[in-house]
């Protein structure tokens, strides 16, 4: 992911930060609870495309940031 394109895109529920996961190809979004899917290079900042974060991956988050 660039990280140029990282910094210009936004959570498109709550238009807070975007964490880039690249073990999961995932951008998270803490403060909605959402992963949304990068699929092949594009991110798919749908709602109903995201996938809900666990308890243990907010956490997760959380500490790293």
């Amino acid at each position: 992911m660039d990280s140029k394109l990282l910094e210009l895109l936004v959570c498109p529920v709550t238009k807070g930060p975007l964490i880039y996961d690249r073990e999961y190809q995932e951008l998270v979004s803490r403060s909605a609870r959402l992963a949304y899917p990068v699929r092949d290079g594009i991110p798919v900042l749908l709602e109903d495309e995201a996938r809900p974060l666990t308890d243990d991956e907010i956490e997760h988050w959380a500490a790293a940031a």
